[in-house]
C-alpha cells in the first residue's frame, strides 16, 4: 500500500481506523461507524453506514440479502450504500455491470444489445492508495487517491478524496471532499441527471413505501417536488427499525455550482448532482463542463445522520455552521 501518512488511533474512547482486505473500517468508541469498500465493484463506496442510534442508514441490497427488504426495493443494484459516480465524465461510472445483468441474460436480442452497449460505456473509479488513515479522539480521516478510467482503462481524471468522520451521541457526520483533476488532457462532464454523490436510503425510509418517509429541502420543496430543484441542503427522513431517523446532505458554498440540484427520488435514491440542468428539464440550457488540462472540479458536502426530522435535527443550523468553514483545495499526495 502506497501511503504518505498512515496512523491509527488506539484509544477505544474515540475513533479508530484500520485498513483491511476490502478497504478501511471506521469505529467510534469501539462501535461500527462505516466501512469504505474499494474492491467490490467499479468504484469505492461506504457500506455499512451506522447512524447515531446504532441503526443501518442505507439499504443493504445488493451487498447483503436482507429478508426485510421487499422485492420492489431490490432495484438499481448499482445504488450501493454511499458512493459517487457520473454517467458520462470520460466514461460511465454511475452504473456497473450488475445494472445490465438482466439484459445480458435476456432472450430478447434488443434487450441484450442495449445491455452490451451499456457495458461498453462503463468506466471505473479505481482506488490507487490511501494517503491518510487516522483515528483520534474527535474525528477519523480516510484520504485517498483515485483514478477515473475510461472503458479502455485509460486514465481521464485523478481524484483526491478525503472523508472525515465525526460523532456525538445524537449525530454522526461524514465530510466528503473531492477534487476531480483533469491530469491527462481535456475531459468533459456531460449534462446528466445520473451523476453526483449519492445514497440509497433504508427501504422503510423511502417515501414510496408509505410508512412516513419524507423528503424536504432548504427551500421547502418536499417529496417528488424536491427533484431537480436547487437547494443548500436536502434531508430524507423516515422510520428505520422502530425509530424515526434521517439523512441530510449539506452543500457547501464553495462546492461546484452551489446550490446544487437534487436528483432525489421518492423510491429512495438521494443524490447531490450539480452536473445536470438540461438533463433535468429540456427547457434549461445544457450544463456540460469541459475541463482544460490541469483544471479541476471541487465538490464539498457534509452528510448528517440524525434522529427525528430535519427541523428537530436543526439541519438549517447545521448547514450555516458548515458553510462558515473554509473548504480549500485538497493537498496533492
Amino acid at each position: 500500500m502506497a501511503a504518505a501518512s498512515i496512523a491509527r488511533g488506539a484509544d477505544p474512547q474515540g475513533f479508530t481506523v484500520r485498513d483491511d482486505a476490502r478497504g478501511a473500517v471506521v469505529e467510534w468508541n469501539g462501535r461500527p461507524f462505516a466501512s469504505y469498500v474499494v474492491d467490490q465493484t467499479n468504484k469505492p463506496y461506504l457500506w455499512p453506514v451506522i447512524g447515531p442510534t446504532g441503526k443501518a442508514m442505507t439499504r443493504a441490497f445488493p451487498m447483503a440479502d436482507v429478508e426485510s427488504e421487499p422485492k420492489q426495493q431490490r432495484d438499481h443494484p448499482h445504488h450501493r450504500g454511499i458512493t459517487f459516480g457520473h454517467e458520462e465524465f470520460g466514461a460511465d461510472t454511475w452504473h456497473d455491470r450488475s445494472t445490465f445483468a438482466a439484459g445480458l441474460s435476456s432472450a430478447d436480442p434488443a434487450k441484450a444489445e442495449v445491455a452490451n452497449r451499456g457495458i461498453g460505456r462503463l468506466g471505473s473509479i479505481r482506488h490507487v492508495a490511501f494517503t491518510r488513515l487516522e483515528g483520534g479522539p474527535d474525528e477519523a480521516v480516510v484520504a485517498s487517491t483515485c483514478e477515473h478510467l475510461d472503458p479502455a482503462g485509460v486514465r481521464r481524471l485523478t481524484e483526491h478524496r478525503r472523508l472525515v468522520f465525526r460523532a456525538t451521541d445524537a449525530v454522526r457526520t461524514i465530510d466528503v471532499d473531492q477534487d476531480l483533476v483533469a491530469t491527462d488532457g481535456p475531459v468533459t462532464a456531460a449534462d446528466r441527471k445520473d451523476a453526483g454523490l449519492f445514497i440509497r436510503v433504508p427501504v422503510t425510509m423511502a417515501v414510496d413505501m408509505k410508512q412516513g418517509g419524507k423528503i424536504v429541502t432548504s427551500d421547502g420543496k418536499t417529496d417528488a417536488a424536491a427533484w431537480a430543484q436547487p437547494a443548500r441542503w436536502c434531508d430524507y427522513h423516515g422510520p428505520v427499525e422502530g425509530e424515526h431517523l434521517g439523512i441530510a446532505i449539506l452543500n457547501h458554498p464553495e462546492s461546484f455550482r452551489h446550490p446544487t440540484r437534487w436528483h432525489v427520488r421518492t423510491y429512495g435514491l438521494f443524490t447531490a448532482n450539480p452536473f445536470a440542468s438540461h438533463g433535468y428539464d429540456p427547457a434549461l440550457p445544457d450544463a456540460s463542463q469541459t475541463l482544460a488540462p490541469g483544471g479541476a472540479i471541487r465538490l464539498r458536502h457534509r452528510i448528517v445522520l440524525h434522529a427525528g426530522d430535519a427541523e428537530a435535527a436543526g439541519i438549517e443550523r447545521a448547514w450555516r455552521a458548515y458553510a462558515a468553514e473554509p473548504r480549500p483545495p485538497l493537498p496533492a499526495p
